[in-house]
């Protein structure tokens, strides 16, 4: 949407023309109004929100985040309340409750019907961040035995309430899984085929209990429309379909960048949260991170002879820890990347140091002959060498050390993105300066 969209809209409310906000609201898709709709007041919200249809209101809501999702039902009386809820798949719902109030969450529950409300809380009922959480439990099922003209009909049957239609679930008669098959390969299949002739025994499945994040990810790579969800007998209990997973994806990746920046992410649109809540996510990090940062000052107090002695080493530093700092977030962060796509795991920590070290090694070369430079020119050779090596080592030492937190953070079942660059840049500050005065003390005897 662009910047003339956007006026067009805030003008006829302003004007409170309701005509022209009509209008503009005919001729958008939904994913554009929830996008603006995110932009309001409360005010104007619920005047936009008046004007949609049932139908089209509906389309928009799904697109909306979870939080916006929230506000909106808060606002509503009964009977809107409980047409909204019966319309949302059983899994948007279970995510949306997953983030909400207790409170809320009793009333969403207590406003659905039995069947989506046993369907809500089944999902419910999985571990937080698992496949069980995010999948929907409308699937349709293929038995085995269905001839190919009677699939359609079994579809037609099904259908209406199933999340997708293009995959489909073949199961023998105890409803576990035989294989999976898509609509396309039943529309061009030969008449005398069966279900079960279709079905592909080798197509990847997942557990309720497998990590969501991990799932998604599976989806994406396999290229599939979705994956089957089974239990520990391979009956059917759900599907992972692809636009769930690039949801999880997203959301994943932007906790990572949030975790990456030294905050806590955010689950709401950033024009709709207050100064107060943005602050209240970021100051955890930077408490945590000045607390940090005193390291540098007790080793800046512990070489302070050395600093007085040479005067010339104190104009080098924040050169020498803004070198190591970056190089340092670099590898954390392409660490972060390589574990979350799958590309490493925690058993190639010692492959990913010697490669991050031969990495920081090069990088410690070029930017060590300026410092060097540098350091001769302002206080001479010694003091040039001093920092020359020094940023060889400390892009050494920020490069390994940098790429392995990460690592090490999995295998303890720690979110790798908790490791934050800036995190690991307050670590190669202190520990640079450290072997910065002991370069110092070898060459210049101090």
């Amino acid at each position: 949407m662009d910047d003339t969209d956007d006026q067009d809209l805030r003008e006829a409310l302003s004007s409170g023309n309701v005509g022209n906000i009509a209008t503009w609201l005919e001729e958008r898709p939904p994913h554009d109004i929830a996008e603006e709709f995110t932009r309001l007041d409360s005010v104007q919200s619920a005047l936009v929100w008046r004007l949609l249809n049932r139908d089209r209101a509906l389309e928009v809501f799904e697109e909306l985040g979870v939080q916006e999702q929230q506000e909106l039902l808060n606002g509503m009386r009964d009977q809107a309340f409980r047409e909204i809820l019966e319309s949302m798949d059983p899994d948007d719902r279970a995510r949306m409750l997953g983030e909400a109030p207790a409170t809320f969450a009793h009333r969403v529950l207590q406003g659905l019907s039995a069947k989506e409300r046993a369907m809500t809380a089944s999902l419910l009922g999985y571990p937080e961040d698992s496949v069980g959480r995010v999948m929907s439990p409308e699937v349709v099922t293929i038995p085995e035995s269905t001839p190919v003209p009677d699939i359609v009909k079994v579809i037609k049957r099904k259908g209406q309430d199933a999340e997708t239609i293009d995959i489909l679930a073949v199961v023998d008669r105890s409803r576990k899984l035989v294989g999976v098959m898509e609509l396309s390969q039943v529309v061009m299949a030969d008449e005398d085929l069966t279900a079960g002739d279709l079905a592909d025994e080798h197509a990847p499945t997942l557990a309720a209990t497998d990590d969501a994040e991990g799932a998604a990810r599976l989806v994406q790579e396999t290229n599939r429309l979705g994956l089957v969800v089974v239990d520990s007998e391979t009956r059917v209990l759900g599907v992972l379909t692809v636009d769930d997973a690039l949801e999880l994806i997203e959301e994943a990746d932007t906790e990572d960048v949030a975790r990456q920046a030294a905050t806590l992410p955010s689950s709401g649109h950033y024009l709709s949260a207050s100064p107060v809540r943005l602050a209240g996510l970021r100051v955890v990090w930077l408490l945590i991170l000045i607390v940090a940062a005193t390291l540098t000052v007790s080793v800046l107090q512990l070489f302070e002879t050395s600093l007085e002695a040479v005067t010339a080493l104190a104009l080098f530093i924040p050169l020498l820890v803004g070198t190591g700092g970056n190089v340092g977030a670099q590898a954390a962060t392409s660490a972060v990347r390589a574990l979350a796509v799958g590309e490493v795991r925690p058993s190639d920590a010692l492959r990913v140091a010697w490669r991050e070290s031969r990495v920081g090694l090069l990088l410690g070369l070029v930017l060590g002959a300026l410092a060097f430079g540098a350091g001769w020119i302002v206080a001479g050779i010694p003091v040039g060498l001093v920092v020359g090596i020094s940023v060889i080592l400390v892009c050494i030492w920020a490069a390994t050390v940098g790429s392995l937190m990460p690592l090490m953070a999995r295998a303890l079942s720690i979110d790798p993105a908790v490791i934050s660059a800036p995190l690991v840049t307050t670590l190669v500050d202190a520990t640079g300066l450290v072997i910065y005065f002991l370069v110092a003390g070898v060459i210049l005897g101090i």
